[in-house]
């Protein structure tokens, strides 16, 4: 795969994550202190960090950022914007903080609401996963440094494939820190129609990339989310025939809304 068959947001959206990444991982190895939010969520020098980072990169761009740790931009301007990037610096602050690795760096970029590409790099074991939904293509990279070249990260890259065959056995994903009574009801509907049902944790937005590699056939997601814990997993799970449908619309989930909360959502074929 060579560097000239990927965008260049892609690339800067790649380079980014990877920057990040290295910059949470020296937080990761140190004694780091936790604060705590307004909306009670916590908060590390990490965040911080990848955010100052990450906006480096994405501000020379020119497209608009809407990012966890940024103040956000008044709905009134933000409905005008055609393109923004919606970023998590560190996604799975709660794993981060538990040290099991289960965090990563989240990068999208949206066009009239729908993600158009994105990136998902998991620091703890140098792992990316990138997609253009555009091009139906969506990649996952195992790195050796953070600190490597774009065309090395595509020379390392494989294609990611779902499931394809039909089966008995329904892997869910499930979260290691939000299991709602709504999912544990999802879950025993599919027993009563005869499945056996096996449940697949993985923290962060690792949780669609499950379902896109094929490691998982369903992702019920009946509690909240933010944008940009969602956009990025989107598009790497759109770009190989996944969905992510709002439970509200019965639609894809959208981006750039007035407001930036989610509805309850389910990632499948």
């Amino acid at each position: 795969m060579s560097k000239n068959s990927i965008s260049d947001n892609l690339k800067t959206a790649i380079q980014a994550s990877l920057n990040a990444g290295k910059a949470i991982m020296d937080v990761y190895d140190s004694d780091f202190a936790v604060e705590v939010k307004d909306d009670k969520s916590p908060l590390t020098e990490a965040d911080k960090r990848a955010n100052d980072i990450i906006n480096t990169f994405l501000v020379p761009t020119k497209i608009p950022v809407i990012s966890e740790e940024n103040k956000q931009t008044e709905y009134e301007v933000r409905k005008l914007w055609d393109m923004c990037w919606i970023v998590d610096p560190v996604d799975g602050t709660k794993e981060f903080i538990k040290r099991n690795g289960e965090f990563t760096v989240n990068i999208a970029l949206a066009q009239k609401g729908i993600p158009k590409l994105g990136v998902i790099y998991v620091p703890a074991i140098k792992t990316i996963y990138f997609a253009d939904v555009e091009n139906k293509q969506a990649f996952k990279a195992e790195l050796n440094a953070h600190d490597v070249s774009i065309d090395e990260v595509l020379s390392l890259a494989v294609k990611l494939t779902p499931k394809q065959e039909e089966s008995t056995l329904v892997e869910v994903v499930g979260s290691r820190s939000h299991m709602s009574q709504e999912t544990l009801d999802y879950v025993e509907q599919l027993k009563q129609q005869g499945k056996n049902v096996e449940i697949v944790s993985k923290g962060s937005s690792l949780k669609f990339c499950l379902v896109a590699e094929g490691k998982a056939d369903v992702y019920p997601r009946f509690a909240p989310t933010m944008e940009w814990d969602t956009a990025a997993g989107q598009a790497i799970c759109n770009a190989v025939g996944i969905e992510v449908i709002s439970k509200a619309t019965n639609e894809a989930l959208l981006y750039n809304k007035k407001n930036l909360l989610n509805p309850w959502f389910l990632v499948s074929k």
